[in-house]
């Protein structure tokens, strides 16, 4: 893991759109895998102010989302397509036929699974993911990845939490149906990634945080499985990033990181000169 400790929730959202914008940038077909939930908006903001900038074209990107609510249609104001027309898909000129969001608006199980494995034939039919944005949950959770999820899942029908159903109910209207299942991308299928980017802000994350970096590898934290990807960052502010043991560890080892590439820079630099 590259663990990166950044000032504010802003300064993280700035970083992860330098990241997307890179890959989108140095790709010929780039494939994004996407996420929801209120972190990555502030990524979204930043990727359309760049985009009406005329610094940024989405015109040849791929991406895939992480989950969808199952038993919503994909025009449900809460389904997570709706969410990603909103921030993201319909303020920037990526293809409409180019995102994809798991069908899950049936309640028939076969039909259901058979989408999940679609999903999965697409994933692999636009290359895999080049790089998979992430949140994480208060309980350790990715995607919709609950506690003891297999680390070998694919996508994938799941129950969420109470935890996590309490956490969304705020989106939903007391008289109005909320999921309690989801269709999800599955941890192997994350792992899948060329390259992974967590993002977590705030103070209410830093317990998941805490557990997914410093604590055992174990389904009880979902997120711990990025341990063992070869190439994940994980971006934190400085309260998410707050009950770390080896905080400032982490903090020299960016900052000699920094360092070198910036030497690297100057020796090029010298002797092209």
């Amino acid at each position: 893991m590259q663990i990166i400790i950044l000032p504010t929730a802003q300064d993280v959202a700035n970083y992860a759109a330098d990241r997307v914008a890179d890959v989108v940038n140095t790709r010929h077909h780039p494939v994004l895998g996407l996420a929801t939930g209120s972190t990555p908006i502030a990524l979204y903001e930043q990727l359309v102010a760049r985009y009406q900038a005329n610094s940024l074209s989405f015109k040849h990107c791929v991406t895939f989302n992480l989950d969808e609510y199952i038993g919503i249609p994909g025009s449900h104001s809460q389904s997570y397509r709706a969410f990603m027309e909103h921030h993201l898909f319909g303020q920037i000129d990526v293809e409409a036929s180019h995102t994809h969001v798991p069908l899950a608006a049936s309640m028939n199980v076969a039909e259901l699974e058979q989408s999940a494995k679609d999903y999965e034939l697409a994933i692999q039919h636009a290359g895999g993911i080049d790089l998979q944005i992430l949140g994480i949950g208060v309980n350790g959770h990715i995607g919709f990845n609950e506690p003891t999820s297999s680390f070998a899942s694919r996508t994938r029908i799941k129950t969420l939490s109470e935890s996590t159903v309490e956490a969304n109910k705020r989106f939903f209207s007391d008289d109005e149906f909320q999921p309690h299942l989801a269709l999800t991308m599955g941890i192997g299928t994350i792992l899948d990634a060329k390259a992974v980017l967590l993002m977590a802000t705030g103070k209410g994350k830093a317990g998941a945080v805490k557990a997914m970096i410093e604590g055992p590898l174990t389904s009880m934290c979902p997120a711990s499985v990025l341990q063992q990807h070869e190439k994940a960052t994980i971006v934190l502010d400085e309260e998410a990033a707050s009950e770390l043991a080896l905080k400032e560890y982490y903090l020299w080892c960016e900052q000699q990181r920094l360092s070198l590439v910036s030497g690297q820079d100057h020796s090029i630099t010298k002797n092209e000169g």
